[in-house]
This record gives C-alpha cells, structure tokens and sequence, in this order.
C-alpha cells in the first residue's frame, strides 16, 4: 500500500491511502490514526502490518476521496495539499554506500584523499544523524541551502521507516540536501553540512514493505530544472548500494536506542557536477520506481 499524508483546511492533518490517482482518507475511519507514524504504532500494537489494519478497517466502510494530482501543490493552509508522508522522531543517513559516490567525494576532497574510498571498503559504514522532524519537508515544499554556503547539492536517496526490532515497516523517497562545500573544507564540519532548516525532504509516499519486497531493484533518477528548463539529470539503480540494509541497521542500533518510525535514509549513487550546484529557484525532481516523485523547489536561507 502507498501511504500519505495530506492537509485540509477545515480538519487539519489526514492521513490518505493511495490508490491509481484517488486518495482515501484513513483518518475518517478511527479517530486514532491521526498520523502515519500512529497508524504504524496501532499496526503493531495489534500485531499486524499497516496493510492488514487498514484492510480490516476498509471493510464495507465508505471513506471520503481526493484526487492525488489536486493535492500535489504547494503547501497553503488555505487549500488541501500534500504533507511530509511521515513526521520522523529522528532521521539518519548512511554515506558512501555506492563506489561512484566514493571515488567522486575523493576527488573533490583535497588533502582528504582517500577517506571516502577506505570508508567504502571498511566494515564499519558510514552513519550521521540527518534530521528531526522539524527540519524536514514534504513534496513541493522548500528545501534551502545554507546563507554560509555556495555549493548546496541534492542527493537522491532511497529511504526507509524503522518500526521495532530493526524491522522495515516501508520506503520512501530522501533528499539529503548537503552544503558540500563546508563539509570539503573539512570532514568534521559534516553535521553542519547536513544539518539546517530545510536539508531534508521526504515523500510523496510510503510503500508498505509487503508491497515493495525488491528495495533492492529500483531505478533513481535526479532532475534539475532551472529557468523552467533541465539543466541536469542523472540516474542511478539501487542494486548499486554496496551494503545490505541488515547490515546498516547493525551498526545504526549499535548501542544507540532508535526510535519507533525512524526514517534512515541508505546514501547517494547520483553526484552533481559542481557546476550544477543548486539555487534559488531551482526545482529538484526525484522519482524512484514503484514509489513516486518527490518535487521541491529551492531556496536561499
């Protein structure tokens, strides 16, 4: 199932069940899922996926609907539109998981040479903490680059929500927006590359783990439009992730409580040539098969 959430003016946050283009809104039917990250939590309180919840829930029951493409716009509180899929007590990412982002990263890194390339081939991964829910956004909403940056890239990421015990609950869409050129000034600037208003954008959906059973087969592709045209794009496929997702969670739980409906994000196989750094007004395209696009315009903080 392709969970959502969505807003409306005159009840608030809603949880939608996606289907072709048609939007069932779930929150109609129990007063409790008030949230995507509740859902998952009743889900599991009753020992089933959210998928079985939903269709026991479904059962004979009308639920009001919406057109996907209607709600596919820029945030106003004024119109029903789109929200972040899920709001994540905590975001984590993993880096230089595929070789192409290793031998790129060493390229630019100066006097670092070779740091991401033995981290590509160590048996500990890379790990960060990304974001909490505040600092994320949805399709469509702004995603920013740092007022200390002039190299802010987009990086493409396939993503998934933790439940408990390391288990999968579903994937979405990443956008680890870093300011590149502080964390290449040096490695230990890297939280403030990653961390700010506006680094991370999440969405448009989450694909159930029953429904999306081979994470490991998607195509990932990254556009650019600037001035109302593409000025760069690039693809990537997730069979190149160099690390199982069993093995990221070992090391991401390692003595490290982690929250029910963490988001970690698994790390970029698409890397922007410098000169297409991003800037105000730009929009990023990212669309994974079998999950969605996630669309963001830029801007300047």
């Amino acid at each position: 199932m392709k969970l959502l959430q969505f807003y409306l003016p005159e009840s608030g946050l809603r949880v939608g069940l996606l289907e072709d283009k048609t939007v069932f809104d779930l929150s109609s039917l129990d007063m409790l899922i008030d949230s995507a990250l509740n859902l998952f939590k009743l889900a599991n309180k009753a020992d089933c996926t959210a998928s079985q919840l939903i269709a026991n829930l479904l059962k004979n029951k009308h639920t009001p609907e919406y057109n996907f493409k209607a709600l596919n716009l820029f945030p106003d509180k004024n119109t029903p539109h789109l929200l972040i899929p899920i709001y994540p007590p905590e975001v984590w990412a993993f880096g230089v998981t595929y070789m192409r982002s290793a031998s790129a990263r060493d390229e630019d890194a100066g006097g670092q040479q070779g740091i991401y390339e033995r981290v590509y081939n160590a048996a500990r991964p890379e790990c960060f903490f990304k974001a909490t829910a505040s600092r994320c956004v949805g399709s469509n909403d702004y995603i920013c680059i740092r007022s200390d940056s002039s190299l802010t890239a987009p990086e493409p990421e396939l993503a998934y929500v933790l439940g408990d015990n390391q288990e999968i609950l579903g994937f979405t869409i990443c956008n680890d927006v870093s300011a590149w050129d502080i964390e290449r000034d040096n490695p230990l600037y890297l939280p403030q590359s990653k961390i700010y208003s506006g680094c991370c954008a999440i969405g448009p959906v989450i694909v159930t783990a029953d429904e999306l059973t081979d994470p490991m087969n998607l195509k990932i592709s990254c556009n650019i439009i600037r001035d109302n045209k593409s000025v760069y794009s690039d693809s990537t496929h997730s069979s190149r992730i160099g690390r199982s997702f069993n093995e990221l969670n070992k090391y991401l739980y390692l003595h490290n409580p982690i929250p029910f409906g963490t988001l970690v994000s698994t790390g970029t196989g698409i890397m922007l040539p410098n000169e297409y750094h991003l800037r105000a007004g730009d929009i990023v395209e990212i669309e994974i098969e079998d999950i969605g696009k996630l669309i963001n315009p830029v801007k300047q903080l």
